[in-house]
């Protein structure tokens, strides 16, 4: 198995290595940045497995691919859950968090082993990746929330939600009559349970609503600032990093 890791920082680098050497992998190459890595997927053999760091020194690693057709598997390692795009977290081989737990490591390594062993050489491709989160298939999304008020239980139709936020490690349901609702689950599930043509998320703490724009605008720092029909208790900005993604959900 030919494996190489891309990580701007060495230390982190070279302990993944260490510890992918206590499993008996080898580690063909490290790569520490966007352009290194352009440059070297240019001038060698693909490997079977990338262990990936999205924020690079010299930009997002998603750059890479952009540039190179790259048919590799991925391992995705970062300190920021914020990159968590939907496509990579269902579709990649895993997502790990920093510090790296060496039982999370062994699991990811297992995932790959197992899907790459029926068909020796198989690896993912990025490009259709990125289609089946365009075209999900047989997926059932949230269509109502039920919210427990008081002693009463509300139940409140999808459609009627402006917005998902997090505050004060709450999370919080902002509906089209203004109202705010606390709800029993993490941003990271909503992010599997929204219909994506329908919510996006826009930064780590914010999911809206297609139909609750009203209006956009050019921020600061090459960043977008969103008008929302109700919600007005904070500005509403989507981070520099998923603009482009954001524009592309839009249409």
């Amino acid at each position: 198995m030919k494996v190489i890791i891309i990580e701007d920082e060495k230390p982190s680098a070279r302990r993944l290595q260490r510890m992918l050497k206590t499993l008996d992998i080898h580690v063909e190459t490290l790569l520490h940045s966007v352009e290194e890595s352009i440059d070297w997927f240019q001038n060698n053999n693909h490997p079977d497995l990338i262990f990936l760091d999205i924020q690079l020194s010299d930009g997002l690693s998603f750059e890479i691919f952009e540039t190179i057709d790259i048919k590799s598997a991925v391992i995705f390692t970062t300190a920021y859950d914020e990159y968590a795009l939907q496509a990579f977290k269902l579709n990649s081989i895993d997502y790990l968090l920093k510090p790296i737990d060496d039982d999370d490591l062994e699991t990811a390594v297992q995932k790959y082993q197992e899907r790459t062993a029926p068909k020796q050489g198989v690896t993912l491709d990025f490009d259709d990746i990125k289609k089946l989160l365009v075209n999900p298939i047989d997926r059932v999304y949230k269509k109502r929330f039920s919210i427990k008020v008081g002693q009463h239980l509300k139940l409140i139709n999808i459609e009627d939600i402006e917005c998902f936020y997090s505050e004060n490690k709450g999370i919080y349901a902002h509906t089209t009559t203004g109202r705010n609702y606390l709800l029993d689950s993490t941003l990271d599930q909503l992010e599997k349970e929204l219909e994506p043509q329908t919510f996006f998320r826009i930064n780590r703490k914010f999911f809206v609503n297609i139909n609750a724009i009203k209006d956009m605008l050019s921020y600061t720092n090459s960043r977008l600032q969103i008008k929302l029909n109700n919600y007005n208790a904070e500005e509403v900005i989507v981070a520099r990093e998923r603009v482009k993604d954001f524009k592309n959900w839009l249409e």
